[in-house]
């Protein structure tokens, strides 16, 4: 690992918190929005029919990604484990919210508010156990990959950890809103291969960004090939 001075390790730092950030706020989202669907139609290929919430969620594995490769495992299993908590206390604030009645006057009433967001308790339980799932498979496998290619072929770690893992993620999530009644269980096929689908090619799609990443952390920390920064 390299060891940093002072003053790139402030700034590694600085851009960490950055990340783990955006980590936190894609994955609180995601848990917010996932209740309007929409299609898509690829090329006239397929057309996927999935829900809005799972726009930001592939931004959390290329996230991860990026921490496990430049900062090292720990402290990516550290982010997942603050979105955790993240999510969990959005969705106390969500409840609390929801229990106190509205005025007259105010333009959002009860029935609205708890329409739009009733829901989420079931969301946010189904997407945390989809999420410990997968993102602690994503980040072993990363790793293991990576052990077993000896740093190189970045491609292929990015990719192959990130396939098993959202599948893991699509089918848990689906399972479990199926089996509490928030989706028609004639729909878990095809919202499963949609879902799938789409995140496969969100991550082969978002190859690129993290190939760019990696090479401004490495140029500017001077990091070889495979090499993770001494960060604590």
């Amino acid at each position: 690992m390299a060891k940093l001075l002072l003053k790139d390790k402030l700034a590694a730092q600085r851009v960490y918190l950055i990340l783990a950030g955006l980590f936190i706020a894609s994955l609180v989202v995601s848990n917010l929005i996932f209740q309007k669907f929409f299609s898509w139609d690829f090329f006239g290929l397929y057309t996927f029919e999935i829900s809005v919430g799972i726009l930001p969620y592939p931004v959390t594995f290329l996230i991860t990604d990026i921490i496990s490769e430049i900062y090292g495992k720990k402290k990516a299993n550290q982010v997942v484990t603050t979105g955790i908590f993240a999510s969990f206390f959005s969705l106390l604030i969500i409840y609390t919210a929801d229990a106190v009645p509205a005025t007259e006057w105010s333009p959002i009433g009860d029935a609205l508010f708890t329409q739009v967001f009733g829901a989420t308790t079931i969301a946010v339980f189904a997407s945390m156990v989809a999420y410990l799932l997968a993102q602690y498979i994503d980040i072993q496998l990363f790793h293991f990959w990576k052990r077993l290619t000896k740093g190189k072929h970045l491609w292929l770690r990015n990719n192959f950890s990130t396939f098993l893992s959202q599948f893991v993620d699509t089918f848990s999530v689906l399972f479990l809103l199926c089996s509490f009644n928030k989706i028609e269980w004639d729909l878990f096929g095809a919202l499963l291969l949609s879902g799938f689908l789409f995140k496969v090619i969100v991550a082969a799609l978002d190859t690129p960004l993290l190939y760019a990443s990696v090479f401004a952390f490495r140029k500017r920390f001077n990091l070889k090939q495979g090499e993770e920064l001494k960060y604590d």
